[in-house]
C-alpha cells in the first residue's frame, strides 16, 4: 500500500474509532406528550372536584412543553383565574415541579427569590405535574380557590382519577 493511501485508510480509521462511543447515541429522542383526550379528562375532573367543595376554578391542562392543551372554566369563576390557572400550569411543567414547593423555595432561599422574574413563572400553590412513571408529561394548575393549597388538592383529586392512564 503506497503512503497517501494508507495514511487516509489509518485516518479515516481513526475517525470511526473516536465516532464510535457516538454512534450509540439517539439522535432522535421519543417522549410521552399529555393527550387532548387525557388534558381534557383531567381539567373536568379538577373543576368538579373544586365545584363540589364549593369552589369557582379554571383548570389549565398544559403538555411537557408548557403549550395548552385543555381549559375549563368554573360557572362565577373569576376571570383572572384564566390567567393565573395558565401560568401555574406552565410553571409546574416547565419547572417540573409543584408551584407550592416552588414558592415554599423561593421564600426561603435567597438564591431561589429570584425564580419571581422568570417570565411567565407564577409562584403560587396550584400548579401540579403530571407524570407518567418519573417522565413529566405536562401539568395542570388551577386558580380561584380561597388558596393555593385547595387549588392544588383539586388538582391532585383530579389526578387520582384519571392515575390508571398514566402508566
Amino acid at each position: 500500500m503506497n503512503t497517501p493511501f494508507k495514511a487516509a485508510a489509518i485516518s479515516l480509521c481513526a475517525a470511526f474509532a473516536l465516532a464510535a462511543p457516538f454512534a450509540n447515541a439517539q439522535s432522535v429522542r421519543i417522549e410521552k406528550n399529555m393527550s387532548l383526550e387525557l388534558a381534557n379528562q383531567i381539567a373536568s375532573a379538577t373543576v368538579a372536584s373544586c365545584t363540589a367543595s364549593g369552589y369557582n376554578v379554571t383548570a389549565t391542562v398544559v403538555d411537557r412543553s408548557g403549550e395548552v392543551r385543555a381549559m375549563m372554566r368554573a360557572d362565577n369563576a373569576g376571570s383572572h383565574t384564566l390567567e393565573a390557572s395558565r401560568l401555574k400550569a406552565y410553571t409546574s411543567a416547565s419547572a417540573k415541579n409543584l408551584t407550592s414547593a416552588m414558592m415554599d423555595t423561593g421564600q426561603k432561599n435567597p438564591g431561589a427569590a429570584n425564580l419571581v422574574h422568570i417570565p411567565g413563572f407564577l409562584l403560587l400553590g396550584g400548579g401540579v405535574p403530571v407524570q407518567v412513571g418519573n417522565e413529566v408529561i405536562g401539568a395542570v394548575g388551577v386558580g380561584g380557590a380561597p388558596g393555593g393549597h385547595l387549588d392544588e388538592k383539586c388538582a391532585m383529586v383530579a389526578l387520582e382519577k384519571v392515575q390508571d392512564q398514566l402508566k
